[in-house]
């Protein structure tokens, strides 16, 4: 196995038991996104030379004794709302052009005091503000979509073009492209992860979480990243979910809720059939199944966007007046929207997502995690718009991505995607775990336990021409 096919787990052991050196493997990842790049657009840019030189830094300090952990000499990519101080943060955006960020976000920070190697920024939907990255093609087929808005961090670790990468999730942002693209996505507790120095789509909906090959690999990351800047309004002071990855890998005494309503609604019959079967497996493995009933499922969509789209707008309101020529239109017609909803509309929905946290709260009394589809679908073919489902209706190919993923947004509970199989043209399916909050523990073990009985975790993505 080449290095920049190695799962991050796997690389770690064999850059602390000294098989396999920071600089062989940055210098494969990097050999591999030259390869595949033209095909892929992962990457807004790569530091190439720069990471070669943190490399050979990582070899010497662990040469002489001063290994940082798991992280150490180990490459990665970092979606491009996240500052890096002296490096443009585009945001995929002709708004930002000419903007270099002054110093690291926290999460950045926290990457390089565990002595990763920062491979380069990878592309988002413009402001993180749609689900499919249109300058990012899909990693198993260049004809489909990437998924958005963290599409370059999808897609580069998919394809091996980075061993790990930090995405951000605002309705699935995360689990969306890791979903069309085969690979793991986290998002966190809301807060869990500080969001200093991340460009914000919508504040209260925000997270910032891993992409990787393998839960086990997730759980590394989270390990470096959990915790909280002192300046951070959203953070959860200095918590950290204690032991991420058990290492038992049966369920025995975890009660899995399947919803009976919601999450099997309009989903494509080889989604639900690999889901519900992942979802056997995990039975097979020890866990109580329990019918549950997903609470208020009638007002998700409204309460998503009634708080993403004025905080948006909000976020937004000088640039949007100054230039708002340099945005694209798709991205500049939702902003725009934002400046019609009213104040009460953006309390109504606050108040609906009080009701929801609360009514989540109680579900998490009857179950320890749920089970469900993270997306309706596979990858959709590049410029499809909409998608129409047997029951005579028709849905846009953004509201069908972000349905299934939004109740965790809104309640601001973890929430792990991990492959549960493919369709019949070989395009990856993924499986939702979530969690009570601060229960990344829950989903890890569940997810790690199903993980184990594959044949194919941590599979490379095969890019052809």
């Amino acid at each position: 196995m080449r290095p920049f096919e190695l799962p991050l787990g796997e690389a770690a052991d064999a850059v602390a038991n000294g098989e396999l050196s920071p600089v062989e493997l940055t210098g494969s990842v990097l050999e591999r996104i030259e390869a595949v790049e033209e095909r892929l657009g992962a990457y807004v840019a790569v530091t190439g030379e720069a990471a070669r030189r943190s490399a050979a830094l990582s070899e010497r300090e662990i040469a002489a004794g001063r290994y940082r952990g798991p992280l150490h000499g180990i490459p990665f990519g970092l979606k491009d709302l996240i500052d890096v101080a002296g490096l443009p943060t585009t945001a995929s955006s002709r708004v930002r052009e000419g903007h270099v960020a002054q110093a690291d976000s926290v999460v950045t920070r926290s990457l390089f005091d565990a002595g990763a190697v920062l491979l380069g920024k990878t592309h988002t939907h413009e402001f993180a503000y749609g689900l499919t990255t249109p300058q990012t093609r899909n990693a198993w087929d260049q004809g489909r979509v990437a998924g958005g808005s963290s599409g370059g961090s999808a897609v580069a670790v998919a394809a091996g073009a980075a061993t790990f990468a930090l995405g951000t999730d605002t309705g699935g942002s995360i689990r969306v492209p890791a979903a069309l693209n085969g690979v793991v996505g986290l998002k966190p507790t809301y807060g869990l992860i500080p969001r200093d120095g991340v460009t914000s789509l919508s504040w209260s909906l925000d997270h910032v979480g891993p992409l990787t090959r393998t839960v086990r690999d997730a759980a590394l990351v989270l390990s470096a990243l959990a915790g909280q800047d002192a300046e951070n309004p959203a953070g959860l002071g200095a918590a950290r979910p204690d032991h991420p990855l058990p290492r038992e890998r049966d369920l025995k005494g975890l009660r899995i809720g399947v919803p009976a309503n919601y999450y099997f609604d309009r989903v494509g019959p080889e989604v639900e059939t690999a889901v519900r079967r992942a979802i056997a497996q995990m039975s097979d493995l020890g866990a109580d199944l329990v019918e549950v009933e997903i609470p208020m499922a009638r007002y998700i969509q409204a309460t998503q966007w009634g708080l993403m789209v004025p905080e948006a707008t909000a976020y937004h309101e000088r640039a949007l007046r100054s230039v708002p020529e340099r945005y694209g239109p798709d991205v500049r017609v939702l902003l725009e929207a934002g400046e019609l909803l009213s104040a009460g509309d953006y309390l109504r929905a606050q108040r609906a997502r009080t009701l929801m946290r609360r009514e989540w709260g109680r579900l998490f009394e009857q179950v320890d995690a749920i089970a469900a589809p993270t997306v309706p679908m596979t990858a959709v073919e590049a410029g499809q718009d909409t998608v129409e489902w047997p029951d005579g209706t028709t849905e846009s190919v953004s509201d069908a991505y972000v349905r299934l993923c939004a109740p965790a947004n809104i309640t601001g509970v973890p929430a792990l995607t991990l492959p549960v199989g493919r369709d019949h043209a070989g395009l990856p399916i993924g499986m939702q775990l979530m969690g009570p909050p601060m229960g990344e523990a829950l989903v890890l073990r569940a997810g790690h336990a199903y993980e184990s009985v594959r044949s194919d975790p941590g599979e490379v993505a095969v890019v052809t021409a």
